[in-house]
């Protein structure tokens, strides 16, 4: 009875073990897991190859047709909806004489349909929900009438035992749903399964009736669910069947019959769920009686879906046994990895890894917890490591697992000690779901999931172990004393200067005779391009699509052209090259040819919103999709003043205006930590950029490049994998000075025309061009991918990850800086004439005098 979860609350355990044959489950039933650490199983599973070869072999040897008819494939059809339907009740060890089940797509279209029928309740509905509700669960809030959210399970338990007519129950003749998750998604605590029944024999049903609903789809995706006491049971019970088996894609929502009057006051109707209509003369119509499922399921069930699921049973039971054996399986390496992360320790003491887990929830206590470990990573000085940054480096040993606030604001919020002030301050500061930047006055945003399924393994979790142990682990103890670096230093040349006209795709050095004008928005016709989705409207990148590093342009600047060419085959019915038309004033559109029609629509770049014009041409578009099997087209960046500017995080402070907080785990202060709006330095400005991620201009090193590739004889980083405008090479011949553009705050540029002499004695001030250093420039494993083949590889990153990680700035790793053209103060400054950079152009580091250690 290991892993069973009962209705009352009484748990029968056995101690955890670890399934044996999971290694030969692996090898022939997930391909699909080969050389990959797969630990998000809380999001879905990865499904059997059986299961999908069973499905397949019945959809070609059967005719299945809609229900709503009669004939034999429709009959066919029914009878086994109806088998499945029953299959899935007893799964849950639900009698179908207590419990009918409604197929909707997953858990969260089980809530909305319970929140849109309580919604039609004539004076309303009360709805309290637990903190560790998913979003979902969260949402129903805004249909209630009264609501309240519940911060721990004693103050539920508190709540069960008050007087009907005491606040913060339910108004007088108002009816109350009360919502919990089974399993919490965040840190996989398990709440009590007692509840239910608890409330529904408590004094709050004396007066009005308060409903319970269940999200069991967390528990149910490793454990057994036992509604097999249908008075204990909760009355409305919602699940994902793909968590369970990986496919389907399917949901359910169990409801309790005598529960059901509710679920009955829905007043819309869809095909399927009616006797008879009228339309004309008079509105009338008559529901469905024999079920509740008859009433609830609108329109065509998803018929192929459903019938896979009664393979998903047949596989699941085949391979595994039953959800019990999942749980003792899961528990065992959810046990291990949580004592393995626990250990590690940087050689100062500080704990690499804090771990969220409720203090009354254990490892070794199936009804407590499930097999999910919530985390944060820190640095050896106590501040915390960028989640972000983790999971870059986890891609690039294909590592997967889940980050951030994971659906689950209530849960993050008090595992990171967030408030609803410092939650808004972040928003107004530029958090975002999915957003890059995840630590805002000092303390991390969302969280590391690790979550286990029934086919993980213990290599997983030593693999996973061994990773933290690579990247995270400091096993150095470092002298207290702040190092003091010279102010002078080396003068440097340009050595070659790129452009990338289309974002994200391969670049075009510029000649080394021309002298290439510089632009507040960066250099001429410098990622002035995007590709975006014809679908979503979403700029693409190579993250996504490598392949685009084989779109290689060429600028004519005679002409007046840009021509993109294939590195890679073409069909034979798509030319090998596309021309667009350039225009020297850099807002085309207005002269633009039949070919290229300006279409204006919104699109996404960078987490901005702008309106490209996009070219709607058919052999544009034809070339591009080909090229990447996407389908995608071109656009370019309006004409006019840009809305975008260079990025927040550039707006860096000195040390001195960063506060030292203290540290809600270690007790130690966090002395890199930026205050949610930090004091630009003094030569910050907000710089206009086209379709660049950060900044108008990035530049690299010779001389920093060397140094890394170094430490990677065997595979060399060429410059262009950084993807730079400008390649900076140390001149003279003194010993190179790596990342001596860690100390940069300005460059001077001075053309090979100019001398020292005309520039004290004001001549030739047009030949001198001052850029601004906006800052570091933050890598991903996007620096991976090799521009000439659009292969992906581990290096350069994970050597820079291992050797260029900043504290207190997330751990994020550098390399380069941003750079924009000095902006012209009114009776100073730069001078209205054209600026131009070309290669051999002397350049001149405008250094800050102590580092900032």
């Amino acid at each position: 009875m290991s892993g069973l979860c009962r209705m009352d609350g009484v748990q029968k355990e056995a101690k955890p073990r670890y399934n044996e044959n999971v290694e030969r489950i692996r090898r022939e039933e997930y391909p699909t897991l080969r050389g990959t650490v797969y630990l998000d199983h809380a999001a879905t599973t990865p499904y059997p190859q059986s299961l999908i070869e069973q499905f397949s072999k019945e959809m070609t040897q059967r005719l299945f047709g809609n229900p709503h008819s009669t004939s034999a494939s429709s009959q066919l059809s029914t009878r086994r909806i109806e088998d499945s339907r029953l299959r899935a009740l007893r799964f849950f060890n639900a009698s179908p004489d207590d419990f009918d089940l409604v197929f909707v797509a997953n858990a969260t279209a089980g809530i909305k349909l319970v929140t849109d029928c309580f919604r039609e309740c004539e004076l309303g509905f009360w709805y309290g929900y637990h903190r560790d509700a998913h979003t979902s669960l969260v949402g129903v809030r805004e249909s209630a009438a009264e609501h309240r959210c519940f911060t721990d399970d004693e103050e539920v338990e508190r709540w069960m035992h008050t007087l009907p007519n005491e606040s913060p129950n339910p108004s007088s003749g108002r009816v109350g749903l009360f919502g919990y998750p089974a399993q919490s998604n965040l840190d996989g605590r398990r709440l009590p399964l007692s509840w239910p029944g608890s409330l529904r024999s408590s004094r709050l049903s004396t007066k009005g009736r308060v409903y319970s609903l269940l999200d069991a789809a967390a528990l149910v995706s490793t454990s057994p669910l036992d509604l097999g006491d249908a008075s204990q049971a909760p009355d409305f019970t919602v699940l994902s069947f793909y968590k369970i088996f990986g496919f389907p894609d399917l949901g359910a929502l169990i409801a309790r019959k005598d529960s059901s009057e509710p679920l009955g006051r829905r007043r819309y109707f869809g095909g399927g769920t009616v006797e008879m209509v009228t339309c004309t003369h008079e509105s009338w119509h008559i529901m469905k009686q024999n079920s509740l499922h008859e009433q609830l399921e609108d329109g065509t069930l998803p018929i192929h879906s459903i019938i896979a699921l009664d393979s998903a049973f047949d596989v699941h039971e085949r391979l595994f046994g039953s959800l019990r054996n999942v749980s003792s399986h899961t528990s065992y390496l959810a046990s291990r990895l949580h004592r393995d992360l626990s250990s590690l320790r940087h050689k100062n003491g500080v704990p690499v890894c804090i771990l969220h887990n409720d203090p009354q929830s254990s490892y070794d206590a199936l009804h407590t917890q499930g097999p999910i470990v919530a985390m944060n990573i820190l640095s050896s000085k106590a501040e915390w490591v960028s989640n972000a940054e983790v999971e870059k480096l986890a891609a690039i040993r294909n590592i997967q697992f889940r980050t951030g606030g994971l659906c689950n604001p209530g849960g993050v919020a008090s595992a990171l000690q967030l408030t609803p002030s410092e939650l808004k301050r972040n928003f107004s500061a530029g958090q975002r779901c999915g957003a890059e930047d995840d630590i805002f006055g000092g303390k991390p945003t969302g969280v590391i999931r690790l979550s286990l399924g029934a086919m993980s393994n213990l290599e997983d979790i030593k693999a996973f172990v061994r990773f933290v142990g690579e990247f995270f682990v400091d096993h150095q103890v470092h002298a207290g004393a702040t190092p003091t670096v010279p102010s002078a230093g080396p003068s440097f040349y340009v050595e070659s200067v790129t452009i990338y006209p289309i974002k994200s795709c391969g670049g075009w050095q510029v000649p080394s005779h021309l002298a290439w004008q510089i632009n507040p928005e960066g250099l001429t016709w410098d990622r002035e391009w995007c590709l975006v989705h014809q679908g979503s409207g979403a700029a693409l990148s190579q993250k996504r699509v490598p392949r685009m590093a084989l779109l290689r342009p060429t600028i004519d600047v005679e002409t007046g052209v840009l021509q993109v060419r294939y590195g890679g085959q073409l069909p034979s019915s798509v030319p090998g090259k596309i021309t667009i038309l350039l225009s020297t004033d850099s807002m085309p559109l207005q002269n633009i040819t039949h070919d290229c029609v300006k279409s204006c629509s919104f699109s996404r770049v960078c987490g901005d919103s702008i309106s490209p014009y996009k070219y709607t041409s058919s052999h544009i578009a034809a070339f591009f999709t080909a090229a990447l099997s996407t389908p995608c087209t071109l656009a370019r960046f309006p004409p006019g003043p840009s809305s975008r500017h260079s990025k927040f995080h550039l707006q860096r402070s000195s040390p001195q205006d960063r506060p030292t907080t203290p540290h809600p785990y270690t007790g130690r202060s966090i002395p890199g930590a930026f205050p949610p709006t930090p004091p630009p330095s003094p030569n910050h400005h907000p710089h206009p950029i086209l379709l660049s991620n950060e900044s108008p201009v990035l530049a690299i090193s010779r001389s920093s490049l060397n140094h890394l590739n170094k430490l990677i004889p065997h595979c060399p980083a060429p410059a262009s994998v950084f993807r730079a405008n400008i390649v900076l090479a140390q001149s003279g011949t003194a010993a190179e000075v790596p990342y001596d553009e860690d100390r940069w705050v300005g460059l001077r540029l001075r053309s090979l025309r100019a001398s020292p002499a005309a520039e004290r004695d004001g001549d030739d001030a047009g030949n001198i061009t001052d850029l601004d250093v906006l800052g570091l420039c933050r890598r991903c494993q996007m620096v991976c991918i090799d521009q000439t083949t659009a292969e992906r590889s581990e290096e350069p990153f994970v050597t820079l990850a291992k050797t260029r990680r900043r504290d207190g700035e997330g751990s994020k790793v550098f390399f380069g800086v941003h750079c924009a053209l000095q902006p012209r103060v009114k009776g100073l400054g730069q001078a209205k004439e054209r600026k131009t950079i070309r290669v051999g152009d002397w350049v001149e580091p405008v250094r800050r005098v102590h580092d900032e250690g």
